[in-house]
C-alpha cells in the first residue's frame, strides 16, 4: 500500500466509537492520528496510543492530518465541516452533514471553495439486505416495482437521556434513521416527485420525534419510509412488490450489532445476514413460488476505501456531494411536509 492517510476523529460518542474508528483502523491506506473529545480516559481506554486534543480546530490546523472525520452531534456537523474544509482538510461528515437544507448548500459550497473532497456516511448503502435488494431491482427480477415499504422499527418505550432524544436542532428519530432510509431509496429509484409525511411523537415524555410515515411519490411507484420506537417484536425491514414477485427481509443487517460486540471489521463472516430475505415469483401462468433470494455480505469498509480512493488516486468517490444534497431535498422537503401535505421535489 502507498499513501497512508492521517486521521482525525471528532467525537468519541455512538458514532465515533462504534463505527468510525473501528473502520477507519480496518480499512488499508488510514491511521487514526488523533481523537477529538472532552473525555481522554474513554479515548484511552480503548486506544491506549491515540493523541486526544479538546478543541477540533488544533487537529484542524495540525499539518500533519489529511482526512477529518466528524462523528459529533448533528447540530455540530455544518459548522465543523466548513472549518475543517477552509483549514484544507478533506472531510467525512456523519449523517446528517447539516441541520437543515441550507446548512447543506453552506457546507457543499465551502467544499467547492476548499477543493477538498467532502464524503457523507452513507453507510447503509452496504448493508447486506439493501445490497440483495439492488441486485434484485437491477436485474429486473420483481418486474415493474410498484411498492416498496423500508422499516427500520425499534421497541424502546424508555425515552433514554441523550442529545438525540432533548430538544434541539438536529435531534429526532428523522434525523437520525431518515438519512439512511432516503439514500437508500435514491440510490434505487432517483428523487421522487414529491413526498408526503407524517412525523410525530408518540412516548410518554418524549420531547422531539419518535415516529414517522413518510411516502416517496413516483409516477406510479410508492416508496413508503417508515419508523417507530414503540414497535414490540419488530423485524420487518423490506417488503418489495412488483409485477414479477415480491420479496421480504426481516431482521436488520449484522454489522452494527458486530461492531457495538468489539468484533474486528472484515474478520470470518463478516457481514454475513443469518436471515436472508424470501423471494416470491410470479410464473407466466400466475403460480406463486418461492425462488433463491441473493445474499451478499455487507461490508461498511467499502464506503472508507472508496474515500481513500478518491484522495490518493482521484477516483469517483463512494457517496458523491450531489447525492448526499439530494438526500437532504427530500429530507427537508418531508420536514415541511410533516402535518402530512403534499411538497413537490420536482
Amino acid at each position: 500500500m502507498g499513501e497512508v492517510l492521517r486521521v482525525a476523529l471528532v467525537g468519541y460518542g455512538l458514532a465515533g466509537r462504534v463505527f468510525h474508528a473501528p473502520l477507519i483502523r480496518a480499512t488499508p491506506g488510514f491511521a487514526l492520528h488523533t481523537v477529538v473529545s472532552s473525555d481522554a480516559g474513554k479515548v484511552h481506554a480503548d486506544l491506549p496510543d491515540a493523541r486526544v486534543e479538546a478543541d477540533p480546530q488544533t487537529a484542524f490546523d495540525d499539518p500533519a492530518i489529511d482526512l477529518v472525520v466528524i462523528a459529533s452531534p448533528n447540530a455540530t456537523h455544518a459548522p465543523l465541516a466548513i472549518a475543517a474544509l477552509q483549514a484544507g482538510k478533506h472531510v467525512v461528515v456523519d449523517k446528517p452533514f447539516a441541520i437543515d437544507l441550507r446548512e447543506a448548500l453552506e457546507v457543499a459550497a465551502a467544499a467547492r471553495a476548499s477543493g477538498r473532497l467532502l464524503g457523507v456516511f452513507h453507510n447503509r448503502r452496504w448493508d447486506a439486505d439493501f445490497l440483495a435488494l439492488r441486485t434484485l431491482v437491477e436485474a429486473g427480477t420483481l418486474g415493474d416495482i410498484a411498492e416498496v415499504h423500508s422499516h427500520f422499527d425499534r421497541f424502546r418505550p424508555t425515552v433514554p437521556d441523550r442529545w438525540r432524544d432533548r430538544a434541539g436542532p438536529g435531534a429526532g428519530l428523522w434525523l437520525d434513521l431518515g438519512p439512511h432510509l432516503v439514500d437508500q431509496a435514491l440510490q434505487l429509484f432517483g428523487v421522487p416527485d414529491a413526498v408526503q409525511a407524517d412525523i410525530a411523537i408518540q412516548r410518554t415524555g418524549a420531547v422531539v420525534d419518535d415516529y414517522f410515515h413518510v411516502v416517496l411519490r413516483y409516477p406510479r411507484l410508492r416508496v413508503i419510509l417508515h419508523a417507530g420506537a414503540l414497535v414490540p417484536g419488530a423485524s420487518l425491514r423490506f417488503a418489495v412488490h412488483g409485477s414479477g414477485g415480491s420479496w421480504f427481509k426481516h431482521g436488520l443487517d449484522p454489522q452494527e450489532t458486530a461492531l457495538r460486540d468489539g468484533a474486528v471489521p472484515g474478520c470470518d463472516g463478516w457481514g454475513v445476514d443469518p436471515a436472508p430475505g424470501r423471494l416470491l415469483r410470479v410464473d407466466a401462468d400466475g403460480t406463486l413460488h418461492d425462488a433463491p433470494s441473493p445474499a451478499p455480505a455487507g461490508d461498511y469498509r467499502v464506503f472508507y476505501a472508496g474515500i481513500r480512493d478518491a484522495i490518493c488516486e482521484s477516483a469517483a468517490p463512494p457517496v458523491t456531494l450531489d447525492e448526499a444534497l439530494d438526500v437532504m431535498r427530500v429530507l427537508q422537503a418531508s420536514t415541511d411536509s410533516a402535518n402530512g401535505h403534499v411538497v413537490a421535489l420536482t
